[in-house]
């Protein structure tokens, strides 16, 4: 969820509570007509473009107005099934691009049924107002994010403090209007701007959340529904952070462990406790001494946390992690972080959004005390990201206003509805889309067994993608009589780069560009 992964180029040469507890708005006025433009690119040339207004609050139609932007890849069949609306997650992530990309992706015969429709969620990069609350925030090299000492700690806390309160004096009349409720209430908009009685959604990550509001407050709107590597809607947000702590650690021990079984490429070790540890040993060095002023300790995390969300990235990681050690080589290091984890404006953006929305959408410890206890406790146990996440969050802990009550995405009012989730994913963990399966009545579960990455259909795996085509196709679901209605085997793990080895999974690589970050 920070900046989106870029595509690194080949050998690096390149909930509790309630519907009631959501206000009762006014009645909408009728949002304009849309004047799609053409706004076609190599990948998507038929894709268009428009804005549309919607209330900045929606209790007050006629007051404020904000924009939200939106792109379109038309339907070509003769017979339409209506707006098929997509989102890649964050919150905080532009979902304009995914639109061509869904469109691409999905069998031709599927995609020609349906208005692919993308958008960005209010706040975000072409909607307007666009938040930018710090610019610079992620600028490298910040400081360790494991605080040793009583000052770092401090100086961490300061930090924290000082983006909510800058968010504050820059947005003060548009935060508390940037709750996953409000995003939903705009989706709407967007369907009656459509001229559409139904719309079908598909959401990754974040944007499984998303559409899971969406069908709560607007269940007879909803045609078809897809939540792709689902949010715990039981743990909305600080307890899903602490989650995320414990999976990614356990994936980035899968990735010291496929290191040591290429040993003979790599040469760090067959044992993968003592890969870790030479991880660890490379973290320290770097945080005495960050590589050429641009990657410290902070840095690498940021840099091998995105190895979490898509395995396609554990060659390049793999690679840099070798240079570093054995010819103290910091260039593959450099070009690893810059490609992957480096924060630009869109990622200035995308942050704002993501603390902008999580930090109203539910309440947050305000004693620092808890959040040193729980991530000390965590960091225990599953070191790798655990304060690096913290601090990612902290802004929550100061962050002005009230909070919103989540509401229960409990439903037995939806059509037949699709879930997809790997059980090893890190930043939607498996029992997240345990929870959603059976809070949401009559949904089918299908499982990637063994996959650890995050957005897992349309990413090459052929069991995923069938599962997916059958249900847009005529709402064809899997029926099983476990946890699970349906069990996919997980695509292949990469191989290390070589000079007759192209990168592995192009479709992957360019989905998880285009996926936020952080959920």
């Amino acid at each position: 969820m920070r900046t989106r992964a870029a595509v690194l180029c080949a050998a690096a040469a390149m909930v509790a509570g309630s519907v009631s507890a959501v206000p009762a708005q006014a009645a909408p006025a009728a949002p304009d007509k849309l004047a799609w433009k053409a706004c076609g690119t190599r990948e998507s040339p038929t894709l268009q473009c428009a804005s549309l207004k919607v209330p900045l609050d929606h209790a007050h139609p006629s007051g404020t107005q904000i924009s939200l932007a939106l792109s379109r890849v038309p339907h070509t069949a003769k017979t339409s099934q209506g707006p098929l609306l997509v989102n890649p997650g964050g919150p905080g992530g532009s979902g304009l691009a995914l639109a061509g990309f869904v469109a691409s992706a999905l069998p031709k015969d599927v995609a020609a049924q349906y208005d692919v429709i993308g958008f960005d969620p209010r706040g975000v990069g072409g909607s307007t107002p666009a938040l930018n609350c710090s610019s610079g925030r992620f600028k490298p090299v910040r400081a360790d994010t494991v605080p040793a000492t009583t000052a770092m700690e401090q100086e961490s806390l300061k930090r924290a403090r000082s983006f909510a309160s800058l968010c504050n004096a820059k947005y003060a009349s548009v935060l508390p209007h940037l709750g996953t409720v409000d995003a939903v209430r705009d989706m709407d908009s967007v369907r009656q701007a459509l001229g559409a009685p139904k719309i079908s959604y598909f959401g990754y990550s974040y944007g499984t959340y998303l559409g899971a509001v969406y069908a709560k407050l607007f269940p007879e709107r909803v045609h078809r529904l897809v939540l792709d590597s689902i949010v715990n809607p039981t743990g909305i947000w600080y307890e899903d952070n602490l989650g995320q702590d414990y999976a990614f650690d356990a994936r980035h021990r899968a990735l010291m462990a496929w290191i040591a079984r290429y040993d003979a490429t790599y040469r760090l070790g067959t044992d993968p406790a003592k890969v870790e540890a030479r991880w660890y040993a490379m973290r320290a060095a770097l945080a005495k001494k960050p590589a050429n002023g641009e990657v410290g300790a902070a840095e690498l995390e940021d840099t091998f946390i995105r190895g979490g969300y898509y395995n396609g990235y554990w060659p390049y990681l793999a690679e840099a992690f070798a240079a570093y050690v054995h010819d103290q080589d910091a260039g593959p290091l450099e070009t690893a972080y810059r490609n992957l984890a480096a924060v630009d404006a869109s990622g200035d953006n995308g942050y704002s959004v993501y603390a902008a929305v999580q930090c109203r959408d539910a309440a947050w410890p305000r004693d620092w005390k808890r959040w040193e206890q729980d991530t000390w406790a965590v960091y225990a146990k599953a070191p790798f990201m655990a304060w690096n996440n913290a601090w990612y969050n902290a802004p929550c802990a100061f962050w002005p206003g009230e909070t919103e009550k989540p509401p229960s995405i409990a439903n037995a009012k939806l059509p037949p509805t699709l879930l997809f989730q790997a059980t090893d994913d890190a930043a939607t963990p498996y029992p997240g889309g345990v929870a959603a399966h059976r809070l949401l009545t009559g949904s089918s579960l299908v499982v990637e067994q063994g996959g650890g990455n995050h957005g897992i259909t349309l990413s090459g795996n052929a069991c995923l993608d069938a599962h997916l085509a059958a249900y847009l196709t005529d709402g064809t679901v899997p029926h099983g009589s476990g946890v699970a209605d349906a069990v996919c085997q997980k695509s292949p793990d990469p191989k290390p780069l070589s000079a007759k080895a192209a990168p592995t999974s192009s479709r992957g690589s360019t989905l998880h560009r285009l996926l936020g970050f952080r959920r």
